[in-house]
């Protein structure tokens, strides 16, 4: 344990010294100075300059120019020289070792490996660098590319797992059609678009969005638009001399006071008692800090934590989940690669093997953020769902398995066995736990 201590130690220093030296983004704004000056040299020639100025425009762009491609070999130089003195600490540190397995038991899983990388670049926002690793992966393994006659595309963002495992077909192949959608590149684009602007405070596109999808945020029961329209009235309260918008009647206490009474009247519903301590809060306003309403305008974290349930919100009208698969699965390994290693070798040694199937002997130590229950018992036929009796989330969100909901079903509508809702058969759901 302290030699792992140790050996990590040794790469955060590696990656706090990196961290210093200059990055790959400086080369950038080096190469876009060049392009900024050789376009407003081109611009005033094309303009008609005279002969014996233009030359002499030339000639004055020559050093700058130099100077400027100094800079950029010196930034990849260094970027470069960066990654070499962390690989080979890498190197150093966690030399290459065969795993203690005789069968590669993700070779016959390539599609999905495949398809796995993918999705984490396009929710990532590399759109570019995702449609050239799928070209290329699919030249390279056809048998990667869709089974399917018809190039489906993601429609409303609800079929996204409508076959069960999130993309793959009957025969346990990746569908591919729907990662070259360019409605699904667009939603991630819209996704991040929104992101960028919660990072500067800008509420205004998040809750026009959670506004034009209120019914599905509904069904599912989420609060999202109401954190939203609620966070909105607390950032306008403060005033500009905190959010740093106009100072007019749209603004500060009024401003807050009237966007509440045009929005929070469609949430009094659900949280009556939360608007009721916002529209109170008007009265301690001089001194807010002191008052019982001071927590709820304590907003240190406020746009972090939005942001994240947008972003889980949004992923989960796609029909995925809120973290990179790709990422949790990346993680989990590598802490769970270490103890399966020693514990692979200790049997080894005393001439035992590992023979449990699709399972761990042990319990693998994984933070609680990445603790999945995979399995789901219907709570009225106290049978566990498989493959071909899946669980089925109902409009209202409450969770049955699929045969179960065809017996509750009279026609085409059913109702909740756990609450008065009632529901069409159509408007079910599979979920991929």
């Amino acid at each position: 344990m302290d030699s792992a201590k140790e050996k990590l130690t040794s790469l955060l220093d590696e990656l706090s010294k990196a961290s210093k030296l200059p990055r790959l983004s400086a080369a950038a704004q080096d190469v876009d100075k060049i392009i900024e000056l050789l376009s407003e040299a081109r611009e005033q020639i094309a303009n008609g300059m005279d002969p014996h100025m233009a030359s002499l425009t030339m000639t004055k762009l020559q050093n700058p120019i130099r100077t400027a491609f100094d800079k950029v070999n010196d930034s990849l130089k260094a970027a470069s020289s960066t990654h070499k003195k962390i690989g080979r600490s890498l190197d150093k540190h966690f030399p290459l070792k065969p795993l203690p397995s005789d069968t590669d038991t993700m070779a016959k899983h390539i599609p999905l490996i495949n398809r796995a990388i993918a999705m984490h670049l396009l929710r990532e926002g590399q759109f570019g660098v995702a449609a050239t690793f799928l070209d290329e992966t699919q030249a390279k393994h056809p048998s990667s590319a869709s089974s399917r006659p018809d190039d489906r595309m993601v429609q409303d963002g609800d079929e996204a797992v409508a076959d069960g495992e999130d993309g793959m077909d009957g025969s346990g192949d990746a569908d591919f059609s729907m990662l070259h959608s360019h409605e699904l590149q667009d939603r991630f684009t819209e996704m991040y678009s929104i992101l960028q602007e919660l990072k500067t405070h800008n509420l205004l596109p998040a809750i026009e969005w959670a506004r034009a999808n209120s019914a599905e945020l509904e069904a599912r029961g989420s609060n999202l638009e109401f954190e939203l329209t609620k966070l909105q009235y607390i950032w306008l309260f403060k005033g500009p001399a905190v959010n740093g918008l106009p100072d007019d009647e749209n603004n500060g206490q009024i401003g807050a006071l009237t966007y509440g009474r045009l929005h929070f009247g469609r949430f009094q519903g659900r949280h009556m008692r939360e608007i009721q301590r916002l529209a109170s809060a008007m009265v301690f306003a001089p001194n807010l800090p002191a008052s019982p309403y001071h927590d709820i305008f304590s907003i240190d974290s406020a746009f972090a934590d939005v942001a994240s349930s947008f972003t889980r919100e949004f992923c989960s009208l796609l029909g995925l989940s809120a973290e990179s698969p790709l990422y949790l699965a990346a993680t989990a390994g590598a802490l769970a690669l270490p103890q399966l290693l020693k514990y692979t070798l200790a049997t080894r040694a005393r001439g035992t093997e590992w023979t449990t199937a699709q399972e761990l002997p042990y319990e693998t130590p994984l933070p609680q953020s990445m603790l999945f229950h995979n399995i789901f018992v219907c709570p009225v036929s106290k049978e566990q769902t498989t493959a071909a009796n899946p669980p089925m989330v109902i409009p209202c969100g409450h969770m049955l398995a699929q045969d179960t909901l065809q017996k509750l079903c009279k026609g085409n509508r059913f109702k909740c066995p756990y609450c008065p809702s009632e529901g069409l058969l159509k408007d079910a759901r599979p979920v991929v736990l």
